[in-house]
Protein backbone atom coordinates (compact mmCIF):
# COMPACT_ATOMS: atom_id res chain seq x y z
CA UNK A 1 0.00 0.00 0.00
CA UNK A 2 1.36 3.42 -0.96
CA UNK A 3 0.98 6.04 1.79
CA UNK A 4 -2.57 7.35 1.83
CA UNK A 5 -3.83 4.98 -0.86
CA UNK A 6 -6.49 3.04 0.99
CA UNK A 7 -9.14 1.15 -0.91
CA UNK A 8 -12.80 0.80 0.06
CA UNK A 9 -12.17 -2.36 2.09
CA UNK A 10 -9.43 -0.64 4.12
CA UNK A 11 -11.69 2.36 4.74
CA UNK A 12 -14.56 0.12 5.86
CA UNK A 13 -12.26 -1.80 8.21
CA UNK A 14 -10.97 1.47 9.70
CA UNK A 15 -14.53 2.76 10.12
CA UNK A 16 -15.52 -0.43 11.92
CA UNK A 17 -12.52 -0.33 14.23
CA UNK A 18 -13.09 3.36 14.91
CA UNK A 19 -16.70 2.60 15.83
CA UNK A 20 -15.70 -0.28 18.12
CA UNK A 21 -12.04 -1.17 18.50
CA UNK A 22 -12.89 -4.13 20.75
CA UNK A 23 -14.85 -6.09 18.18
CA UNK A 24 -13.38 -9.35 16.97
CA UNK A 25 -11.79 -9.83 13.57
CA UNK A 26 -14.72 -12.13 12.75
CA UNK A 27 -17.16 -9.32 13.51
CA UNK A 28 -15.18 -6.85 11.38
CA UNK A 29 -15.10 -9.37 8.53
CA UNK A 30 -18.86 -9.91 8.70
CA UNK A 31 -19.62 -6.19 8.73
CA UNK A 32 -17.23 -5.48 5.83
CA UNK A 33 -18.37 -8.60 3.92
CA UNK A 34 -14.98 -10.26 3.58
CA UNK A 35 -13.54 -13.49 4.96
CA UNK A 36 -12.05 -13.61 8.44
CA UNK A 37 -8.62 -14.47 6.98
CA UNK A 38 -8.84 -11.50 4.60
CA UNK A 39 -9.85 -9.16 7.44
CA UNK A 40 -7.02 -10.47 9.61
CA UNK A 41 -4.42 -9.91 6.85
CA UNK A 42 -5.80 -6.44 6.05
CA UNK A 43 -5.71 -5.37 9.72
CA UNK A 44 -2.17 -6.76 10.03
CA UNK A 45 -1.10 -4.81 6.91
CA UNK A 46 -2.76 -1.60 8.16
CA UNK A 47 -0.87 -2.03 11.43
CA UNK A 48 2.43 -2.86 9.72
CA UNK A 49 2.08 0.20 7.45
CA UNK A 50 1.43 2.44 10.46
CA UNK A 51 -2.13 3.31 9.45
CA UNK A 52 -3.42 1.64 12.60
CA UNK A 53 -1.11 2.88 15.32
CA UNK A 54 -2.84 1.61 18.45
CA UNK A 55 -6.11 0.45 19.90
CA UNK A 56 -7.44 2.51 22.77
CA UNK A 57 -10.48 3.18 24.91
CA UNK A 58 -12.37 6.45 24.74
CA UNK A 59 -13.51 7.55 28.17
CA UNK A 60 -16.18 9.94 29.34
CA UNK A 61 -14.07 12.57 31.12
CA UNK A 62 -16.80 13.50 33.61
CA UNK A 63 -17.45 9.90 34.61
CA UNK A 64 -13.68 9.41 34.94
CA UNK A 65 -13.50 12.31 37.41
CA UNK A 66 -11.97 14.82 34.98
CA UNK A 67 -14.37 17.68 35.57
CA UNK A 68 -12.20 20.53 34.21
CA UNK A 69 -10.99 20.71 30.64
CA UNK A 70 -9.36 23.41 28.57
CA UNK A 71 -7.74 23.92 25.23
CA UNK A 72 -4.44 25.65 25.83
CA UNK A 73 -2.53 27.31 23.03
CA UNK A 74 1.21 27.86 23.18
CA UNK A 75 3.51 30.23 21.39
CA UNK A 76 6.94 28.65 21.37
CA UNK A 77 10.51 29.69 20.74
CA UNK A 78 11.74 28.80 17.27
CA UNK A 79 13.57 25.45 17.06
CA UNK A 80 12.29 24.28 20.46
CA UNK A 81 9.57 21.91 19.19
CA UNK A 82 11.41 18.57 19.50
CA UNK A 83 12.41 19.08 23.13
CA UNK A 84 9.10 20.71 24.02
CA UNK A 85 7.14 17.84 22.44
CA UNK A 86 8.84 15.33 24.73
CA UNK A 87 8.20 17.51 27.81
CA UNK A 88 4.51 17.84 26.87
CA UNK A 89 4.18 14.07 26.41
CA UNK A 90 5.31 13.59 30.00
CA UNK A 91 2.34 15.52 31.44
CA UNK A 92 -0.49 13.02 32.09
CA UNK A 93 -3.20 15.71 32.09
CA UNK A 94 -2.44 16.53 28.43
CA UNK A 95 -4.74 14.38 26.29
CA UNK A 96 -3.94 15.77 22.84
CA UNK A 97 -1.02 17.72 21.35
CA UNK A 98 -1.05 19.36 17.91
CA UNK A 99 1.59 21.47 16.18
CA UNK A 100 -0.39 23.99 14.14
CA UNK A 101 0.05 27.06 11.97
CA UNK A 102 -1.53 30.43 12.69
CA UNK A 103 -1.51 32.84 15.60
CA UNK A 104 -0.05 30.19 17.92
CA UNK A 105 2.18 27.15 17.46
CA UNK A 106 0.74 24.35 19.59
CA UNK A 107 -2.72 23.50 20.88
CA UNK A 108 -3.29 21.11 23.78
CA UNK A 109 -6.33 19.46 25.30
CA UNK A 110 -5.78 19.45 29.06
CA UNK A 111 -8.08 17.56 31.45
CA UNK A 112 -7.90 17.66 35.25
CA UNK A 113 -9.99 16.68 38.25
CA UNK A 114 -10.86 20.29 39.00
CA UNK A 115 -9.85 23.90 38.33
CA UNK A 116 -7.08 23.69 40.93
CA UNK A 117 -5.51 20.82 38.98
CA UNK A 118 -6.02 22.61 35.70
CA UNK A 119 -4.40 25.76 37.11
CA UNK A 120 -1.43 23.72 38.40
CA UNK A 121 -0.79 22.20 34.97
CA UNK A 122 -1.07 25.52 33.12
CA UNK A 123 0.74 27.84 35.53
CA UNK A 124 3.23 25.51 37.20
CA UNK A 125 4.07 23.14 34.37
CA UNK A 126 3.29 24.56 30.94
CA UNK A 127 4.32 28.17 31.51
CA UNK A 128 7.63 27.12 33.05
CA UNK A 129 8.65 24.72 30.25
CA UNK A 130 11.72 25.78 28.28
CA UNK A 131 10.66 27.11 24.89
CA UNK A 132 7.15 28.24 25.91
CA UNK A 133 6.80 31.98 25.32
CA UNK A 134 3.07 32.47 25.92
CA UNK A 135 -0.09 30.52 26.71
CA UNK A 136 -3.77 31.17 26.23
CA UNK A 137 -6.48 29.07 27.86
CA UNK A 138 -9.97 28.29 26.56
CA UNK A 139 -12.18 26.53 29.12
CA UNK A 140 -14.40 23.73 27.85
CA UNK A 141 -17.97 24.01 29.11
CA UNK A 142 -19.34 20.94 27.32
CA UNK A 143 -17.81 18.04 25.37
CA UNK A 144 -19.73 16.47 22.50
CA UNK A 145 -18.60 13.12 21.13
CA UNK A 146 -18.96 13.13 17.34
CA UNK A 147 -18.40 9.42 16.82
Amino acid sequence: MVDGNLDDVDRKILAELTRDGRQSVTSVAERVHISRAHAYSRIAKLTEDGVLTRFTAIIDPLKAGLRSSAYVTLKVRQHSWRELRENLRSVPEIHHIALVGGDFDVILLVRAEDNVGLRRVIFDQLQSMPGVLDTQTFLVFEDLDTR
